[in-house]
């Protein structure tokens, strides 16, 4: 199931974020996306599908500072026509599979913790799943840290 935390408060003042208070940023913002790829190469590293999956939406982000900097992103993946025995790391040359039996996508839900600081970044969530299913299609994953 999608876990989702509801908070009695709007976390807004006055039309603006309160301190500590997660916010809306540009889907397409650089971190944002590093977040969305690295999250896809740990999907792909720990499902057991024959083809990999890359990004295909990103479908909200937020930034919320709290100790570092918290990532809450919801975004889509969806199977490739490059099988994953090729390893290849480049997904930007990976095609979409076609519409058909072969067509997959996954609504993933990510949150992700930079500590400025410190070295790395840890994996607070990741679940993905398929709309077709209620149940989470993969764990929660921890990349390693770099």
């Amino acid at each position: 199931r999608w876990r989702r935390r509801c908070c009695c408060s709007a976390g807004s003042h006055h039309g603006r974020p309160m301190p500590g208070s997660p916010y809306d940023i540009s889907r397409n913002a650089a971190a944002v996306q590093q977040a969305v790829l690295g999250a896809t190469h740990s999907f792909n590293s720990q499902s057991n599908d024959a083809f990999l999956f890359k990004p295909s939406a990103v479908v909200r982000a937020q930034r919320q500072v709290v100790r570092g900097i918290r990532y809450i992103v919801d975004f889509q993946i969806s199977r490739t026509v490059c099988p994953k025995r090729n390893r290849t790391s480049d997904l930007d040359r990976c095609h979409l599979q076609p519409p058909g039996r072969l067509a997959q996508t996954f609504r993933c839900h990510l949150e992700l913790w930079l500590i400025p600081w410190k070295p790395g970044r840890e994996t607070l969530e990741l679940l993905c799943r398929s709309p077709q299913q209620d149940t989470a299609s993969c764990r929660p994953a921890s990349p390693p840290r770099h």
